[in-house]
């Protein structure tokens, strides 16, 4: 993952163990304090939010974990690589078009952002210009062709970018 995903990561995890799960331990308390808990809405929402931020807490540490940060601004992008904007002709159609590869939490495929782990970018990994690639799809083979290959800041492409106010369980 790129250094911005990896900040987003931890800029999460710290604010769901700081902020937010302090303020629903006290949510909790205070519903507790109220009486009855088997009847108490309040304290059993508190509860259910505090499960959900423990289990949103776990996976971002796995994520951290297992994270792997390459900075692709550092790479040359004469080969396509990790954070290569590659622009692409389809062979068949004569249609161009454009993709950065990615890690798979940054992804917006939608916005052509393409995980790493893609068919389509495992297929065009290590390719120059002017190179072709085949990949087969259920259905069909597409032929492609490198057409260009430049570095963009994968962030500046995202249109999906989760703040705080994302982080929060409402």
């Amino acid at each position: 993952m790129s250094v911005e995903g990896y900040d987003l990561l931890i800029e999460e995890f710290k604010f769901l163990l700081e902020v937010e799960k302090p303020k629903v331990a006290e949510e909790k308390l205070v519903a507790a304090a109220l009486g009855d808990r088997s009847e108490n809405a309040d304290y059993q929402a508190a509860k259910e939010k505090l499960r959900f931020i423990d289990k949103r807490l776990f996976y971002l540490n796995s994520m951290i974990e297992k994270s792997q940060i390459i900075d692709p601004s550092k790479l040359s992008h004469e080969r396509v690589s990790f954070g290569s904007s590659v622009k692409i002709l389809n062979l068949e159609t004569d249609e161009e078009e454009s993709y950065t590869i990615c890690g798979v939490l940054e992804s917006e495929p939608e916005n052509g952002l393409i995980s790493i782990h893609s068919p389509l970018a495992r297929a065009m990994m290590g390719k120059a210009v002017e190179d072709e690639f085949k990949i087969k799809l259920p259905l069909t083979k597409k032929e492609y062709e490198i057409v260009e290959i430049f570095y963009k800041n994968i962030f500046s492409l995202k249109k999906n970018i989760r703040t705080k106010a994302d982080f929060s369980f409402h």
